[in-house]
């Protein structure tokens, strides 16, 4: 098999099931745990966007052009705080219309430790998957994306909203209560809650209290206990033993691979699979 990456898919189940995507293909990876994998980089890059051919990826597979031309590589995707769709300034209206004017959900999730974090209504469980989340609870549905993340800014000033990668893979964290954290959260940005509903509209932000908590089990044999990285730029070449998958990551007994980082990157699976 060879194609361009894609992030895995992981499909919530007792155990998640992995897929890599290459090209039009994909390759189940969960029966390939405990088992030798190589695949090797070809040289190509080509724009997840535009489909063109560039030296190097910018926003997860784009070309530099299309880096600067679209919504969905804007400043404001990382902080959604900043939209800047109700300026008029929006690279591509149309685009945020469908992808930021619509509900989103504002979450704690266990990954490296309790963290607070912000996905569109359709990406659950998706983005606790891809983030290696154990535990994972939406505790408010909120109008729009900037609304989300204004909602996460304040609890951010709490917990954390970023997930530190290298503990993720050392390990499952310690269980928390995910259902008494939101209370504790909650009671301390009340009053912020108050005003951030007066004045987007009392529906805009809608309290989740009947949520339940979701649990996720990732097809991990043995997690790593020094975390060192492949460089697909620097050594086009991986190849080990497939000891686990979590989270966008691939764990080999000597070494581990962010896919995500490497979209739009073409690869060829070797022999020895």
């Amino acid at each position: 098999m060879q194609g361009h990456l894609s992030k895995m898919r992981g499909v919530l189940a007792e155990q998640i099931q992995y897929y890599l995507p290459l090209g039009e293909q994909e390759l189940h990876l969960n029966p390939l745990i405990g088992k030798p994998l190589a695949f090797e980089f070809t040289g190509k890059i080509q724009c997840r966007n535009c489909g063109k051919g560039t030296k190097k990826s910018y926003s997860q597979g784009h070309c530099f052009v299309c880096m600067r031309k679209l919504a969905s590589c804007d400043m404001c995707i990382m902080k959604p705080e900043t939209c800047h769709y109700a300026a008029g300034t929006c690279r591509e209206p149309e685009w945020g219309e469908n992808n930021c004017m619509i509900p989103h959900y504002v979450y704690l999730a266990n990954t490296s430790g309790l963290k607070v974090g912000i996905t569109r209504h359709n990406q659950i469980p998706t983005r606790w998957i891809d983030q290696g989340a154990t535990q994972a609870l939406a505790i408010f549905q909120v109008a729009t994306r900037q609304l989300s993340g204004l909602v996460e800014v304040e609890l951010a000033k709490l917990v954390a909203d970023k997930t530190n990668w290298r503990t993720m893979l050392k390990g499952n964290a310690s269980r928390l209560d995910l259902f008494a954290e939101r209370e504790r959260l909650l009671s301390q940005i009340s009053n912020v809650l108050s005003d951030l509903a007066e004045r987007y509209g009392l529906d805009s932000i809608t309290a989740l209290n009947d949520q339940p908590m979701t649990e996720l089990s990732y097809p991990v044999e043995q997690f790593p206990s020094k975390i060192s990285s492949f460089n697909l730029d620097k050594n086009p070449l991986v190849t080990g033993i497939l000891q686990g998958i979590k989270g966008q990551y691939l764990i080999f007994n000597n070494g581990v691979i962010n896919i995500r980082k490497y979209s739009s990157y073409e690869i060829k699976l070797l022999d020895g699979i």
